[in-house]
């Protein structure tokens, strides 16, 4: 049956419990937050973009094998603002919003002189993200929203911009294991430059415990990269971080701000202002996480665009990374709901991703002849060619094809990892399985049902595992068939078999990315 993307959902704030079929592994205790798109249209108006529905967050909490489901949209300024008018007022990135026609002209003035210095959406439907003790909804804007992850509800509206300098920021932050988050934003113009800015928000201090105090007042810059191009800085979605270095991909598609700052006017979406750059390549930025400088060495690789970064991690002298890469940016393009109408089975306009990995040699020998591949590790074949003035020309070993939202345990990020998780993805918008790759022996192991399309699969790892794959696997799955709700499936990491599954006794969306809290947290 064919999905209708552009439904809007319905909220049940209410914890329902659910019914499970099979056994939930008893040490399974906590709550996956799930986060994506959920209104569609609003009045007579309907946005074009998949990514720009309002936000609609979905809790799973399991404890003593139960499951207690909810669901509540996100109360943004922008919900309110949209629900108040009864049709779209606030833009979106795939949607430009224009006053109602029968507005006078004063609020037709301020509304472009809005969209001129743009003041972005509060709409978070892409992410959760902790800082401190609080968790936020968020998409890539300056703004997040904090929520109560236990009821759904609505908290403060936080602007980045009162703590650090960035206009856009990262959904996909990283943590250590003392708490602290790592995240990274581009600061657009400020002093007449345009930079990418790292920072790090320090886990909870003893003097702050038990205040009401938002984490982001003790954020700490750790770094910041110029745009090699002023008004033009690269669109990134997330990084990598090993126990060293971050690794940053500056790739060339680009955010144009002169004319998004002309986008209104001329009748078109922000979206339409990105560039991407097909003739120029993708430099790669390592830094160092102590000194907060970039190593001496430059390295670069062909034109490749990069949503999300898999691992990375160090191995005798080398940072080596995983990416999910594509040709170009044909997949935002394929998320325009008039696309997804069509319900193509293939489209050839759509760039199938490559799980791809690099390796960067951190201090290479500087006497190396041009020409010569430096990367001397056995298990890759990547490699990093030296080319004249000392720079490096990175080519990455293919692992496998068709894998998207790949998440590990990410009790090993930063480290060698062996197993990743990920949806298999024939179409853009269509994941009909999800797969165990195995990063060694390149097998890959499905799960999959009639009439059903799973979201990003989630690993849990089990208290004291005895291996990296010991732990569960959680997946919301979408159920087209009519007389069936929809579910969350538990299947085991090292296996994938299904273990247990939960009928939430309501339809579940397409969403996007999920956070696990553990109990106790």
């Amino acid at each position: 049956m064919a999905t209708n993307y552009s439904k809007n959902a319905e909220e049940r704030p209410e914890p329902y419990k659910a019914d499970v079929k099979g056994n939930i592994p008893s040490w399974l205790q906590g709550t996956l937050l799930r986060n994506g798109p959920g209104i569609f249209s609003v009045g007579d108006t309907s946005y074009e973009h998949w990514f720009d529905g309002m936000a609609i967050m979905n809790s799973f909490t399991f404890k003593d094998g139960e499951v207690t489901h909810r669901s509540r949209f996100l109360r943004s300024d922008t919900y309110k603002a949209n629900m108040a008018a009864n049709r779209i007022v606030v833009s979106e990135m795939g949607t430009m919003a224009y006053p109602d026609p029968s507005k006078n002209f004063l609020v037709k003035a301020i509304t472009f002189l809005n969209h001129t210095v743009p003041d972005f959406t509060d709409n978070g439907a892409s992410n959760f993200i902790k800082y401190g003790n609080d968790y936020y909804a968020t998409s890539e804007t300056n703004y997040i929203r904090k929520i109560d992850p236990v009821t759904l509800e609505t908290q403060d509206k936080v602007d980045y911009m009162k703590y650090v300098q960035v206009n856009l920021c990262s959904s996909h932050p990283h943590y250590d294991k003392e708490g602290s988050t790592y995240n990274m934003g581009t600061s657009i113009a400020e002093k007449g430059k345009t930079k990418y800015v790292l920072f790090k928000v320090p886990a909870v201090s003893k003097k702050d415990k038990g205040k009401d105090v938002p984490a982001l007042k003790n954020v700490e810059v750790i770094c910041t990269v110029p745009c090699r191009t002023l008004l033009t800085p690269s669109y990134y979605h997330s990084f990598g971080m090993t126990e060293n270095y971050f690794v940053f991909i500056e790739q060339p598609l680009k955010l144009d701000i002169l004319r998004m700052a002309t986008a209104y006017m001329r009748g078109v979406n922000w979206a339409s202002c990105m560039k991407f750059c097909s003739e120029e390549n993708t430099l790669i930025h390592l830094i160092d996480r102590k000194t907060g400088k970039q190593v001496e060495t430059k390295y670069c690789t062909g034109t490749m665009i990069v949503y999300h970064h898999v691992n990375a991690f160090e191995d005798d002298g080398h940072v080596i990374f995983d990416v999910i890469a594509y040709k170009d940016n044909s997949l935002y393009e394929m998320f325009y709901l008039s696309k997804l109408k069509e319900n193509k089975e293939h489209d050839d306009a759509y760039s199938k991703p490559s799980y791809k990995r690099f390796a960067l040699p951190i201090n290479p020998d500087k006497a190396t002849p041009v020409g010569e591949n430096l990367v001397k590790l056995k298990y890759t074949t990547a490699s990093a060619v030296k080319e004249k003035e000392g720079k490096l020309k990175c080519q990455a070993e293919v692992l496998c094809e068709g894998i998207e939202l790949p998440r590990m345990n990410y009790d090993v990020n930063g480290k060698k990892h062996r197993y990743v998780y990920g949806n298999c993805v024939e179409e853009p918008a269509q994941s009909k399985q999800i797969a165990k790759f195995d990063t060694e022996t390149k097998e890959m192991i499905y799960w999959s049902e009639g009439n059903c399309s799973p979201s990003e699969p989630v690993f849990i790892p089990r208290p004291n595992g005895e291996s990296e794959d010991d732990g569960v696997v959680l997946s919301s799955v979408i159920n087209s068939d009519p007389d069936q709700s929809g579910f969350i499936v538990i299947l085991d990491g090292r296996t994938f078999q299904e273990v247990a599954r939960a009928y939430v006794n309501t339809p579940l969306h397409k969403d996007v990315h999920g956070f696990f809290i553990p109990q106790g947290n």
